[in-house]
Formats: C-alpha cells, sequence, structure tokens
C-alpha cells in the first residue's frame, strides 16, 4: 500500500490525477468507436499513469495475471528476434504496449470508478450496437460479403466488442447490486438504480449481434450466458434452448440460415477452419519452440497449404491457441494457458468476496466468451478487442482496491 507523508504534496485531486481518470474514460469510450481515437486516448493515459506514478513515488502494483502477460510478451519478443523476417515481426510486436492498460486500470478504477467505467462501457456499446442495426435495417449490411460494422472497419471486430459489451451488460442485469458490505448475505444488497438503464440497453446489444451474422461471437455469448446463470440461477439454463428456438423463430432468414451452418460440414468457411487447424499443426511441428514469428502465418502460409484450402492467403489461423503456437511457440502458448488459469482463478475469488460481483462476473463472462469464440477466430491478436477484454478483466481487481483519497489518508 502506497504512503504519504503529511508534509508531502498530495496532488490526488489535483490535475494530474484528474486528467488521467478524464484520460481513462475516453480511452474506454473510444474503444468501441475508432481503433486510431482509442491508440491516442491510450497514449494519454499511459503518460499521464506514469507522470502520478513518478510524481508521487508510487510502486506500480498489478495484479498476478499480469506477469504472466509480462512473459507473454518476452516469448513473443524471443519469436520475433528468432523469424525469418525480424523486423517485420519485431513491427508487429508494438501491440505488446496494450498490456499496461492493465497497471493503468487497476490504479485508476478504483472502487466506485469501476462501476463508473462499467456504466461507460455498455452505454457506449449500446450506442454502436444502434448504428450496427440501422446499418442492417436501412443501409443493406445484411449480407455475408456486406455485414453491419458499426462506427468500428470491420464486422469480426465489432461483433467481438458488442460480445464484450452484452457480457458486461448481462452481468451486471443479474448482479448489479449496491455495494455488499462485509460479511452481508447477497440477498441483503439492493439492486442500482442503472439497472434500469442496462434493462433497457440490453436487448438493442443483443438484436446488433445477432445482426452481425458472425457466428463465433454467437457461440461465446452462448457461453458466456451459461457461466453467468450458473453462478445466479442455474434453473434458468433450461429455458435456454427454448429461448433460441423463440429467437429462430421471429428472425431475418439471413439470421436464422447463417446459425444452421454452424453445423454444416461441407460450409466453406467451415472447411477451411478445419484445413487451417491442420496447417497450423504443421507449422507448429517444424517451428515448436518459437513458431514462425509474430504476423508471418500469412507469409508462410503458402507454404503450408494443398488442395483441401477454400482461401489462398490466410492472414491468421482463427484459433486462438493454434494460433499462438504456430506464430509463437509452444512456451508462449503454456504461458497463455498460464494467464488464462490464473485469471480464472482470481476472478471466481473476486466473485465470491468482492462487494462489486456484477464486476468479477463480467469478467469471468468475458474470458468464457473470448475462449469460445477464439476457437474461430484469432480475437485475442485484434486490438480493439484486446483492448476492452483486458480493461474487464481488471476491473474485478481494481474495483477492491480503496480509493487513493482514503488509503493516502
Amino acid at each position: 500500500m502506497t504512503t504519504t507523508t503529511l508534509d508531502a504534496p498530495l496532488f490526488r485531486g489535483d490535475k494530474f490525477e484528474i486528467a488521467s481518470i478524464g484520460a481513462l474514460l475516453g480511452f474506454v469510450a473510444a474503444a468501441q468507436v475508432s481503433i486510431a481515437a482509442a491508440g491516442i486516448m491510450l497514449f494519454i493515459t499511459i503518460v499521464c499513469w506514469a507522470t502520478v506514478v513518478a510524481v508521487h513515488h508510487e510502486r506500480v502494483q498489478v495484479p498476478a495475471m499480469f506477469w504472466f502477460l509480462a512473459a507473454y510478451g518476452a516469448a513473443t519478443v524471443v519469436s520475433a528476434l528468432a523469424s525469418k523476417e525480424q523486423m517485420h515481426s519485431l513491427v508487429d510486436c508494438k501491440q505488446l504496449v496494450l498490456f499496461l492498460i492493465v497497471p493503468v486500470v487497476y490504479r485508476f478504477a478504483r472502487g466506485p470508478r469501476a462501476i463508473t467505467l462499467t456504466t461507460v462501457i455498455i452505454s457506449v456499446g449500446a450506442l454502436s450496437a444502434l448504428i450496427g442495426i440501422i446499418q442492417y435495417s436501412f443501409f443493406k449490411y445484411d449480407t455475408l460479403d456486406k455485414r453491419a460494422h458499426g462506427a468500428l472497419t470491420h464486422y469480426m471486430t465489432y461483433s467481438g466488442v458488442l460480445m464484450l459489451v452484452t457480457c458486461a451488460a448481462v452481468s451486471h442485469l443479474l448482479f448489479g447490486r449496491k455495494p455488499r458490505e462485509a460479511g452481508a448475505p447477497a440477498a441483503a444488497r439492493e439492486w442500482t438504480g442503472d439497472r434500469q438503464w442496462t434493462a433497457l440497453v440490453t436487448p438493442t446489444l443483443l438484436i446488433a449481434l445477432a445482426l452481425t451474422l458472425t457466428r463465433n461471437a454467437w457461440l461465446g455469448m452462448s457461453v458466456a450466458m451459461v457461466v453467468l446463470l450458473s453462478l445466479t440461477k442455474p434453473k434458468l439454463l433450461l429455458l435456454l434452448p427454448i429461448a433460441v428456438g423463440l429467437f429462430l423463430l421471429i428472425a431475418p432468414t439471413t439470421v436464422s440460415s447463417r446459425f444452421y451452418s454452424i453445423f454444416d460440414p461441407s460450409n466453406p468457411t467451415n472447411r477451411d477452419r478445419v484445413a487451417m487447424l491442420h496447417y497450423g499443426s504443421r507449422m507448429v511441428a517444424d517451428h515448436p519452440w518459437t513458431g514462425v514469428g509474430p504476423d508471418m502465418v500469412k507469409e508462410v502460409y503458402s507454404q503450408y497449404r494443398d488442395q483441401e484450402a477454400v482461401q489462398a492467403v490466410n492472414f491468421h489461423l482463427h484459433n486462438v491457441p493454434m494460433q499462438i503456437a504456430a506464430e509463437r511457440g509452444l512456451p508462449a502458448l503454456i504461458i497463455w494457458i498460464g494467464f488464462i488459469v490464473v485469471v480464472v482463478r482470481d476472478l471466481l475469488q473476486r466473485f465470491r468476496t468482492s462487494r462489486y460481483p456484477s464486476i468479477a462476473a463480467a469478467g469471468l463472462a468475458a474470458v468464457a466468451a473470448m475462449l469460445v469464440a477464439g476457437l474461430f477466430e484469432y480475437n485475442f491478436g485484434d486490438s480493439e478487442f484486446l483492448m476492452l477484454f483486458l480493461v474487464l478483466i481488471t476491473l474485478p481487481f481494481a474495483a477492491d482496491r480503496e480509493p487513493i483519497e482514503a488509503e493516502t489518508r
């Protein structure tokens, strides 16, 4: 815990702290709107964070899972140095800067601020969802070649971000109550006032997610719903198949046919994903320790591709574990699995003990959604998705920290 002497300047309400929190709020909002704006706001936030840490002589503190991310980053750099296109792979390592989101959120999103950030995420997500619905309904973004993408540049990114926001919204609906007092039973807590706002926008999020026609996000959100209901009302799991069936009855034909294609082994994209698993395993066999190098899968894909492939070139293997193993090596994959295990373990503990269980549940749902959707899409390598994902899994740890003013006192 950071301490400050009585005669030292506190700065806790001055421009450093205020600018840092404002920049963080701006970054969280921009992450769902523009990668350029999000990058600028993240840079400002990191500079403000470094300034605050330096001014107050603070010791940088992070949750345990950050050290696995740091190790994963080190393994990525080693892979880049071993790559045949060393400079190309090293340039791709710039995405590792996003891992600094963890200490930044952990420092500034303490206590009630975590709820504020969650509300911002849900509110901006609702606006983004509305844009997607308008695109689908009025501008013919309703085919596989032209899908709704909101304010973002790609429908895959858009659907992944919507999936994470919906996880946060549903979690807030199920667990969003006033902070749990020490020793108080869960039933003794009351619903917070902004639950009505979340209830209002959640259908919009779900509809927009459906209209993206993105199957991996649908599957990820479905499993996230199973996780959330298992944590609170397991009996409601029996209603999920009924809800899906009713939705398919009223859904547009493009949506229902897209859903049924999940189970079609002759579907071209299904066949191509199976083929990519084969090619990825061959890459791993040839480069087990350091992989082919960051951002090099697309460069070597033609060497491993055969007649089974549907696409001539793929930029990645549409599977997070396989992509990591093929691109960065088996050691990097083992570290990443360790990161997931530690995150899930610690989030479960937070859910049981936290004063803000809705935030911990949102983190668990986000991890479940990422893992399932990540079996069919390399979402962990998508910057916009990764930004929001890191925020959501760090907020539960920040929420239980004392506000900096109380800590100083």
